[in-house]
């Protein structure tokens, strides 16, 4: 059974770090693209970073140069380190994995509709 599940949500100043983590189990964890997406209330969830199987990543414009996606195949797992966090990053995150293999992650992921599996998902609350 494919399980992804996130942990180390919660609530953090503006300018403060958080970090999430994603575990991952029942599929071939090193031959995917790994994304982490982000959802609030009345909007789109988007791909906010993703890392490929050859281990490049790929962030979206508003993350950029703040957060850091690391995956660690040995365990795996795959983190997302918020830094420098501001009150627009509040949002529900979600990890996630593409339904093929061969789709390869660029710019903020992959679109929503390529996604075959979800975690249930961890909140992140910025307070300015």
């Amino acid at each position: 059974q494919i399980r992804l599940m996130e942990s180390g949500g919660g609530s953090v100043q503006a300018g403060g770090s958080l970090i999430l983590s994603c575990a991952a189990s029942g599929f071939a964890y090193n031959d995917y693209c790994m994304v982490w997406f982000r959802q609030t209330p009345g909007k789109w969830r988007e791909g906010v970073a993703s890392v490929n199987a050859d281990g490049t990543t790929t962030y979206a414009d508003s993350v950029k140069d703040r957060f850091t996606i690391s995956p660690n195949n040995d365990n795996r797992t795959m983190s997302l380190r918020l830094n420098n966090v501001k009150p627009e990053d509040t949002a529900i995150y979600y990890c996630a994995r593409p339904t093929s293999s061969l789709r390869r992650c660029r710019g903020s992921g992959v679109p929503v509709s390529d996604v075959g599996f979800w975690g249930q998902g961890a909140q992140v609350t910025v307070s300015s």
